[in-house]
């Protein structure tokens, strides 16, 4: 059984002609909640429970945006948007995190693929909305 996967297999060969999204979140249930609002815009989500199994999947797939959390264990979220930026240039991250620790923006001089930065307690509709509005721009590139 692969440690991840897309839940449109098609993608995983590149056929997809929707946008892809990378959650990279350790909460199971939060992941999925998020992943269905992707999905009911029409996304392709994969959903990578920790920072190794997110770097799987960008050595392995294209995705148009990654939905990481900041709160991961060790580098996580940081260390994705970093591998991200290398393997996967053309693709943005959306942070989110429940601390204030990055309230200053200091993520965006961190990473030059951040596009934004959200709160954990955005409603599910409004995170879809801003990885719809980020996503879709790369997608169409």
């Amino acid at each position: 059984m692969p440690r991840y996967g897309w839940r449109d297999t098609k993608a995983i060969c590149g056929h997809s002609e929707s946008m892809k999204v990378l959650i990279v979140e350790d909460k199971v249930e939060l992941g999925q909640l998020w992943a269905r609002h992707l999905e009911s815009q029409g996304a392709v989500v994969c959903l990578a429970t920790s920072e190794d199994v997110a770097m799987d999947v960008l050595r392995d797939d294209a995705v148009d945006i990654i939905v990481a959390d900041l709160d991961l264990p060790g580098s996580g979220a940081i260390a994705v948007a970093d591998y991200a930026a290398y393997r996967r240039p053309d693709a943005r991250v959306v942070f989110v995190t429940a601390t204030s620790f990055f309230s200053d923006g200091q993520v965006f001089t961190m990473c030059p693929n951040a596009c934004a930065f959200l709160p954990a307690q955005t409603p599910p509709a409004d995170l879809a909305a801003v990885v719809a509005h980020h996503g879709d721009r790369q997608h169409k590139g």
